[in-house]
């Protein structure tokens, strides 16, 4: 048998996964609340990322806690939890954009500061043109390069937690982050050469 995972750590605050997890699935609900509470942040502004609507986005996250309740007693809790969580919420995702008609502009950067993952009242879109280029570039890319990109670039997540989730080694992830930074550079070029034109006219 695997040996339990170590505590899970976010925003400063430390929690027994592994023992929430297994009171779960004997039967005591209560346990999930602080899994919830843990991850919901990060898992919002994951949503938000790829669908440029923080409505959306808490749906999203929240029917993939749901559904990660609903299957708890399959899991194993040697292994971390957010990996696992992770796969639910980017398939919800994707069906999501799947039947969205188009793509939304998002901002580029994780306006959720609350627990229960709800954006700041006074979060202000600081640089938005920059953003609104970026994303252009972002949003054009293949969904496995938008995906690394996010994990890594909005996100934060390690190597070895972005080899975790996508399941693949860490040498791959460094590869394909290599990759896909080298391509949203070569998208962005075009872009931020005629907006310097612009502003050199003006």
């Amino acid at each position: 048998m695997s040996p339990a995972p170590e505590s899970a750590t976010v925003s400063g605050t430390v929690i027994d996964e592994a023992a929430l997890i297994v009171r779960c699935q004997g039967g005591d609900r209560a346990a999930f609340e602080p899994i919830v509470t843990h991850y919901m942040r990060q898992a919002a502004a994951f949503a938000l990322a790829w669908t440029g609507n923080p409505e959306d986005a808490l749906d999203l996250s929240q029917e993939a806690f749901a559904r990660a309740f609903r299957a708890i007693s399959r899991f194993d809790p040697t292994r971390p939890f957010y990996p696992w969580f992770y796969r639910i919420l980017r398939n919800l995702c994707w069906n999501h954009l799947g039947r969205a008609a188009r793509l939304r502009e998002v901002p580029l950067r994780d306006d959720f500061d609350r627990a229960d993952g709800r954006p700041r009242p006074d979060a202000q879109l600081e640089r938005q043109e920059l953003r609104a280029r970026v994303w252009e570039g972002l949003r054009q890319c293949k969904p496995s390069d938008r995906e690394i990109l996010i994990l890594r670039e909005f996100q934060g997540l390690t190597y070895a937690e972005i080899a975790a989730v996508l399941e693949i080694p860490q040498g791959t992830v460094m590869s394909r982050l290599h990759q896909a930074r080298r391509r949203l550079r070569e998208r962005l070029q075009p872009m931020f050469g005629a907006a310097a034109g612009r502003r050199a006219e003006s």
